[in-house]
């Protein structure tokens, strides 16, 4: 595994994810009334990556990002097959395997009770090689949890793609490292933050309050209703 177990791409192009991002409108700055996460988490910010799906040029443009990335740094070229986690990294997952011309699969939060009771659904072998792709990543949960279906599969899964990757909570993704998966993402929020201040697409109050926040999100969650 490598030294870093979390790998963006460069500095350019997590700015152009970000821009991105902020064009079709998946960003919101809300300190005044903060969002609680499926983490528990309180945040002052949210982003919605679903939206891409409904913006052909953004989501080809990320797609094209994020391939790359994950040839240079995660060899998708390869890997045996590229799965989904349910249900926000399903069409991302079927726009990169299409695009490396592999086939998919996803994966299900939890058995789903009846006829096959599978969590992964496709054709899942055991003993190939799978790429997870998810929205984006808080304190990686959920990754954990989808990792563990592929592996129980009899199934290698050592990498893991995000669109966004939160990168603010501290120790989120030590469950990860310690598992020995490397996770890829395209922006995080401090790639969003240069992208508002650039564009001035925010209130200087409110990035002054998301930059509090990222300076300490445990204090701040705390202090606005979150664990």
């Amino acid at each position: 595994m490598p030294a870093d177990p979390f790998l963006p791409g460069s500095s350019e192009s997590r700015l152009e994810a970000a821009n991105i991002l902020l064009d079709i409108q998946a960003v919101d700055f809300r300190p005044e009334e903060p969002y609680i996460l499926t983490s528990g988490w309180a945040s002052p910010v949210y982003i919605d990556c679903r939206k891409i799906i409904s913006f052909p040029e953004a989501r080809k443009r990320l797609m094209a990002m994020a391939v790359k990335l994950l040839n240079d740094k995660a060899g998708l070229g390869s890997v045996d097959a590229v799965a989904g986690g349910e249900t926000a990294g399903i069409p991302f997952a079927a726009w990169i395997a299409d695009a490396a011309e592999k086939p998919m699969l996803y994966v299900r939060k939890k058995a789903k009770g009846f006829g096959r009771n599978a969590r992964i659904e496709g054709a899942p072998l055991a003993g190939t090689t799978v790429l997870l792709i998810e929205d984006l990543a808080t304190d990686g949960a959920s990754k954990v949890n989808f990792v563990d279906a592929l592996r129980n599969a009899g199934m290698t899964a050592e990498h893991v793609f995000a669109i966004f990757f939160y990168d603010v909570f501290p120790g989120a993704l030590d469950t990860l490292k310690d598992l020995g998966i490397t996770m890829h993402y395209l922006a995080t929020w401090e790639d969003i933050l240069i992208a508002v201040e650039q564009t001035r697409a925010f209130p200087e109050e409110a990035v002054r309050e998301v930059r509090n926040f990222l300076a300490g999100p445990e204090s701040w969650s705390k202090a606005n209703g979150g664990k």
